[in-house]
């Protein structure tokens, strides 16, 4: 059953609506079924010409409200809208009357034998629903307390399933998306556009945070989208950001000006302060770490990170700061003669073991630190554009550590089904991200799909931020590898085997939901699923008999091992691991079902 609030200010015309035909004549039969009075003293009686005569039951509802005066609520008129799901029994007239009497005891409203509760109604004109409609106002004068009350509907709505056997829905643990406004939508149809604004957003704003690793990076990657962004500062410190939002340029209000839409406007783990979280407290950028990434992979992505702060800066000092702004590790040489000037630089990334130290010169002869002096003392110049491209074998890299890292997240979680589930809400989250920065690079539209509907999947309850996890960074570190590999053929091996991993860790997470008795999130999680077996179906068919043609021939026996039969029917449990000989330190143990 679901119960949606709205407030109004007039009791009047909401009542002469339920009574009326509807928009689009839905209403039948409008009747009272129960209240704070017997349903037949507070029927309003016919006239002679056919009409229902409402003066009374306005009277009734109305008159609490004189009592307080201006200490009323602004919209008191408390309007709740409860349906049941079309695979339910139809209801008597009794019987929702005694979920509606349930509903407004369980709310705090009008409680059991409180003589000085609310005044309120509940009409039915529907078979499968009904509207309660209350004024905000006690007979003693006192102010009902309405805070929250979104969620304790929500819970008398499971309670009352319990109650009469009807269809289990998900309890209010804030993990579902913000949903468009009917004004939202009506727009949106009005403009030709395919989804309402919020939703486009939400999903642009999504990607580019899946993808950054600083905030400077986020709010890039939404200007390079083409979406304008509006930064709140701080009314203390006038350089701090407090705050954003975001709107589409050819989006515009009756007035001319963009309609904006905070963060947490399109979802509660949007938020600057949230998105700070996720990218690291402190605000210093958190780079792919050398766990998860093969050598190939690390030198690309050194290579472009100096390549990029090589172009930001003129000088030997701000090119050091740079880097570390970037978050890798810098180790300066120093000259025997001079010990203050800088002759040479090597980089490497973080990693939990030995960082492994790559010279400027080894990522290539146009990165050594005399060539770049060289440019920047020429005032003009570039560096080497051949080597600035990643190649299609460094591409690929890209993808084989992606999928690598999905593996290991994938093994972790595993594990914490063993020794505590919850402890795996960070990689929970955190496979949004790959998911979302997949869809992205790949453009493919069940990747896109499985991205949004894994959303709620993602959450934890109730608006909390996950404790930093091994299997989470795995993932994020994946989402970067990605997001830097760019956009790669769709039917290649690499590809397959990133959605392969990326099946078998959302089989895991709605696992692990299950074991956490989130059954929303489950739910979401193999709904997403099934959009990822899509994919792989759509990617596999393109190569055709061709399919096991080997791009790498290690890669190859790696991915014809990982993908079973994509026809074959789907099962509960994970899919098949790699080949015994092949490389998969991600492979978690296997289990009995």
């Amino acid at each position: 059953m679901i119960g949606k609030i709205l407030r109004g200010k007039r009791v009047e015309g909401l009542i002469r609506y339920l009574y009326g035909p509807g928009r689009v004549g839905e209403h039948h039969d409008p009747r009272i079924v129960a209240g704070f009075d017997e349903p037949d003293e507070l029927e309003p009686p016919m006239r002679a010409d056919g009409s229902r005569d409402f003066r009374r039951l306005d009277g009734l509802l109305s008159q609490p409200l004189a009592l307080l005066g201006e200490r009323n609520y602004r919209k008191p008129v408390w309007h709740l809208a409860l349906r049941a799901a079309p695979e339910d029994p139809i209801l008597d007239d009794h019987q929702w009357a005694e979920i509606a009497k349930e509903m407004m005891a369980r709310t705090g409203l009008a409680a059991d034998g409180d003589d000085d509760a609310v005044r309120w109604i509940a009409v039915r004109h529907g078979e499968d629903h009904i509207h309660v409609v209350a004024t905000l106002a006690r007979i003693d004068g006192v102010r009902p307390d309405v805070w929250n009350d979104g969620y304790r509907v929500r819970d008398a709505c499971r309670a009352i399933e319990r109650r009469w056997g009807l269809r289990s829905t998900a309890p209010a643990d804030r993990t579902a998306a913000r949903r468009p406004k009917r004004a939202e939508a009506e727009k949106a149809a009005r403009s030709g556009r395919e989804e309402p604004v919020r939703v486009t957003l939400w999903r642009q704003v999504a990607a580019a945070a899946a993808g950054a690793r600083t905030e400077a990076d986020f709010f890039a990657a939404l200007e390079a989208e083409g979406v304008l962004v509006r930064k709140r500062y701080s009314t203390r410190f006038a350089d701090q950001v407090t705050g954003y939002a975001v709107a589409l340029p050819d989006d515009l209000a009756s007035s001319g000006q963009p309609v904006w839409f905070g963060g947490g406007k399109l979802a509660g783990d949007l938020t600057l302060p949230k998105l700070r979280l996720r990218w690291g407290a402190d605000g210093a950028a958190r780079p792919l770490g050398g766990r998860h990434v093969s050598e190939r992979t690390a030198l690309a992505v050194l290579r472009t990170a100096v390549r990029r702060a090589a172009d930001s800066v003129r000088t030997t000092d701000n090119f050091v700061h740079a880097l570390e702004e970037q978050g890798l590790l810098v180790r300066c040489r120093f000259s025997r003669l001079e010990p203050d000037q800088v002759t040479g630089y090597a980089v490497a990334l973080p990693s939990v073991e030995e960082p492994v130290w790559y010279a400027g010169g080894h990522l290539g002869a146009a990165y050594t630190l005399p060539r770049l002096q060289q440019r920047w003392n020429a005032s003009g110049g570039d560096i080497g554009r051949p080597e600035d491209e990643l190649t299609a074998e460094e591409r690929q890299a890209f993808y084989d550590d992606a999928a690598r890292a999905a593996a290991y997240a994938t093994a972790e979680i595993r594990r914490y089904m063993a020794i505590n589930p919850y402890a795996a809400e960070d990689a929970c989250w955190a496979a949004s991200d790959a998911l979302r920065v997949a869809a992205k690079v790949t453009g493919n539209t069940d990747l896109l799909q499985a991205a949004d509907v894994y959303d709620r999947a993602a959450r934890a309850p109730y608006g909390s931020v996950p404790r930093p996890s091994s299997a989470g960074g795995a993932l994020r570190a994946a989402a970067g590898l990605l997001r830097l590999g760019g956009v790669q053929n769709r039917t290649t091996v690499s590809i397959l085997l990133l959605v392969s991993r990326l099946i078998s860790l959302l089989e895991t997470v709605a696992e692990i939901r299950r074991l956490q008795q989130r059954q929303a999130q489950a739910d979401a999680a193999r709904l997403a699923n099934r959009h990822l077996v899509r994919a792989r179906i759509a990617a596999g068919g393109h190569r055709g008999s061709q399919a096991a043609e080997p791009v790498r021939p290690s890669q190859a026996q790696l991915a014809m091992a990982a993908f079973p039969n994509p026809w074959a029917p789907m099962t509960n449990g994970p899919a098949a691991g790699p080949a015994s000989n092949a490389p998969n330190p991600g492979r978690g143990p296997r289990r009995s079902r």
